[in-house]
């Protein structure tokens, strides 16, 4: 598989994982605590896909090796907001069980991506 046949392939799993979160957030109940939850899980969701297409239109080592920077730091913020979404009851276990195991799995494979542009 070439470079821009992954890229493509990992933009359209980024777009997945963004799309499914606010699928998920669309079912949970309205109240001061979960609007901050929702948002901030809303925000990493949809950045580490944003973050993703910026890395790959990327003009430098340095410039590319900054957005992969933020996707890894994103992937791994959602895990921690799913994980406050499930200690708190709220949401489907399924779902959350399935975007956790695909944003560690994203996390796994941009951390490597960071590894191999590291300065």
């Amino acid at each position: 598989m070439t470079n821009t046949e992954f890229n493509e392939k990992f933009r359209d799993r980024t777009r997945i994982l963004a799309v499914r979160t606010i699928k998920f957030l669309s079912h949970i109940p309205y109240n001061q605590a979960t609007r901050t939850l929702c948002h901030q899980l809303c925000k990493s969701a949809t950045s580490v896909g944003a973050n993703f297409r910026a890395f790959c239109r990327g003009r430098s080592k340095n410039e590319k090796f900054a957005k992969i920077c933020i996707v890894v730091e994103e992937a791994d913020e959602i895990m921690y907001w799913l994980d406050l979404f499930d200690a708190a009851g709220y949401g489907d276990k399924h779902e959350i069980s399935w975007l956790a195991n695909e944003s560690l799995e994203i996390l796994k494979v941009t951390s490597k991506i960071k590894s191999s542009l590291s300065p």
